[in-house]
């Protein structure tokens, strides 16, 4: 039937497990705008003289934007207004296990002397988000935050690197759904399930 899932999703779904359902994960991103507003309003630096003030949210596609769009909607509610733009950047493209960066997009405003909130699906292993965190800098960004809706827990990932703001912990397992993907499929799904073997 057009529209349904497919066998294979169908599959993961079964023997996967649901760790952080919707209403969990909308009311943690709620108390992540709030953490983000206290900051921008009282420790994060000012844009340079003469740029925009707004904070440029950049999601990461494809895996950022349920994410992205959740939190956005609760830091307007907060009145923090925001520029958007977005960057496709990957290291797994459909794949189980990160490889080779591929820059797919990269924002098209201006970051020179401006703030950044980079809002992603998950830190793993912080390849991508450190050489996007990095470009950000390279662009002129004064200050860049990240804020993931899921950290994995494991030992591997790279030095130094983690987010200013983080929702829910999630296994070293695969894990798909609220953005991220099992084979390029379940990115809506309304809650994050990890395979159970």
């Amino acid at each position: 039937m057009p529209g349904s899932m497919s066998n294979e999703l169908q599959k993961a779904i079964a023997n996967a497990e649901v760790l952080h359902d919707r209403a969990t994960l909308e009311r943690t991103i709620a108390g992540m705008a709030t953490r983000i507003r206290d900051d921008y309003r009282d420790r994060v630096p000012p844009a340079a003289d003469g740029a925009d003030p707004r904070p440029v949210f950049l999601t990461v596609m494809h895996g950022g934007l349920p994410f992205a769009a959740q939190l956005a909607l609760e830091l307007g509610a907060l009145g923090v207004d925001l520029e958007f733009d977005y960057l496709h950047a990957s290291r797994y493209r459909g794949a189980t296990s990160g490889g080779e960066l591929a820059w797919k997009h990269r924002p098209a405003t201006a970051l020179q002397g401006r703030r950044v909130l980079l809002a992603d699906d998950i830190l793993d292993e912080g390849h991508t988000m450190a050489a996007i965190t990095a470009w950000c800098r390279e662009q002129g960004a004064i200050d860049v935050r990240i804020a993931v809706l899921a950290v994995k827990m494991h030992d591997r990932c790279v030095a130094g690197m983690c987010a200013d703001y983080a929702g829910v912990e999630v296994p070293d397992r695969y894990v798909f759904g609220y953005g991220m993907d099992y084979h390029e499929q379940g990115r809506n799904l309304p809650s994050i399930l990890a395979l159970k073997d």
